[in-house]
């Protein structure tokens, strides 16, 4: 192990973060703003590519499916990658994969040329996530970051809030590589900012890579991606059984000898995702409850549009103008949700959020043809608030469970939990979405939208219901003691 510069580290219990640390924290934000603004860009741009590249639906939608897949894959690896080389290296990298693939879409002639620039794009979105927490919890005291992890939900909400409405602008005036062309300067100036700024933390470690790892990685994460992104194509008629069923197997089985895999390997810390964070109870039970989480919202997000536009009957621009409230709130609570968390710890946040959430979306179970708009609004809004109620304190309690080493690889966790789980949400309820309303008549029918809207619901709040239970047995765990074990803190 070699240590790195970690700057000006604050005396312990401090709540004082250095000027110089706080540049690197702003740095990544912004960084992370970017990634995550390009990703929620392109799903309002699939019309638009289908007229332009003469392109069909099942072929434009792997711009989206060929960005999650390469997350999925690279994601993982993230955790090594963040103990092997340097903060500047890592940031570095990733900006200049990011910048690359976003020039590359921006001048791409036709699909095969869009999708390279996708995953190029994506595997520099994949390593922005992992740092930023990582290097969050490696400079922040533990008795400030609640608060400053609200800063970090500020990004993650405000992105996916800002990115259709901006997407949406620009493809009605300037046409859709109009949104690369916007993202690339602000990418380019962050890695500039970086470039003279950032400083490196934490400890390296000079562990091969193991290359075996990697492609189990791939083969097991890719493929449950990809195989539950199959299960809506196929409901719709528009995928294959076999191939469905072929990538789940394909990546059931990869996931399972990775795992094993990273087992042995980390007997000599040379795991590419070291196993060991999930020793710790209170790390494995906020991983549940981010997965159950993750699972109804990405789900549900995905069918409230859906919803708004064919059954209310609403425009593109009024359906993203109806969610945009609730996720400015989600951002906007943010910082006062991470300070009470430092105060108070997880129950007062995590058990009214849960309940909110599944009240919220029980709610939903009874949205018909008719149901005024502005009861949406509200009801979107009360969805967003709960779910920045337990999104904060889980991230931070879940990486706070664990001593600094293995910060990387408690975040590539959470990333790849996020990921799958939202993989599965979609693929599940869209899935069901297009059952009932293709039953029903198909979307050109209020009524049957209406239906299935409520049948996705209902399966997002079974599994809300479910995290009201967990909320009780996530805490806060105590502060880092003074000599860090070499395995996670047990709780």
């Amino acid at each position: 192990m070699s240590a790195v510069d970690t700057g000006s580290v604050p005396a312990r219990g401090s709540s004082l973060i250095p000027r110089r640390d706080m540049a690197v924290i702003w740095v990544l934000l912004v960084a992370a703003f970017v990634a995550i603004l390009n990703e929620t860009t392109m799903s309002m741009a699939i019309p638009h590519l289908i007229d332009d590249l003469h392109i069909t639906p099942i072929a434009a939608q792997w711009v989206t499916s060929a960005f999650m897949l390469t997350m999925a894959v690279v994601i993982p690896i993230t955790g090594f990658l963040l103990r092997r080389f340097t903060t500047r290296q890592m940031f570095l990298g990733a900006l200049t994969l990011f910048s690359a693939g976003t020039l590359i879409a921006a001048l791409a002639p036709g699909l095969e040329v869009l999708l390279v620039a996708r995953v190029v794009q994506a595997s520099g979105t994949a390593i922005m996530m992992p740092l930023l927490m990582t290097t969050l919890m490696s400079l922040v005291p533990p008795a400030t970051r609640g608060r400053m992890m609200g800063r970090v939900s500020i990004v993650i909400s405000l992105a996916p809030a800002i990115g259709p409405t901006l997407s949406g602008f620009l493809l009605d005036h300037f046409g859709w590589r109009s949104i690369f062309v916007v993202v690339l300067p602000i990418a380019l100036i962050a890695m500039a900012i970086g470039w003279r700024w950032l400083t490196n933390v934490g400890e390296l470690s000079h562990a091969p890579l193991d290359v075996l790892s990697v492609i189990l990685s791939a083969f097991g994460f890719g493929g449950l991606v990809f195989g539950l992104s199959q299960i809506g194509a196929l409901a719709g008629s528009g995928g294959s059984p076999l191939s469905m069923i072929l990538a789940l197997v394909v990546g059931v089985l990869g996931l399972a000898a990775f795992l094993w895999r990273q087992a042995h390997l980390q007997r000599s810390d040379e795991a590419l995702l070291d196993l060991r964070v999930f020793r710790s109870r209170d790390f494995t039970l906020a991983m549940v409850q981010m997965f159950l989480l993750s699972l109804a919202f990405f789900g549900a997000l995905t069918v409230i549009p859906l919803y708004l536009q064919k059954a209310l009957g609403l425009e593109t621009t009024d359906a993203g103008l109806v969610v945009l409230p609730g996720a400015l709130a989600m951002g906007l609570l943010g910082p006062v949700i991470g300070r009470i968390y430092d105060a108070r710890g997880t129950r007062v946040l995590l058990v009214p959020g849960s309940i909110l959430t599944a009240a919220t979306l029980w709610f939903y179970t009874g949205l018909t043809t008719t149901t005024p708009v502005w009861v949406v609004l509200v009801a979107q809004t009360l969805l967003s608030t709960g779910l920045a109620l337990s999104f904060t304190p889980l991230f931070t309690a879940s990486l706070a469970s664990l001593t600094p080493r293995f910060y990387s690889y408690g975040s590539a966790v959470i990333g790849t939990v996020q990921q799958v789980a939202g993989a599965a949400g979609i693929a599940v309820m869209i899935a069901v979405f297009t059952l009932i309303v293709n039953a029903g008549g198909g979307t050109e029918v209020p009524e049957a939208v209406a239906a299935g809207s409520r049948a996705t619901f209902v399966i997002g709040a079974v599994v809300a219901t479910v995290t009201v239970i967990g909320s009780f047995f996530i805490r806060k765990p105590a502060d880092q003691p003074a000599e860090e074990d070499a395995v996670p803190a047990m709780h």
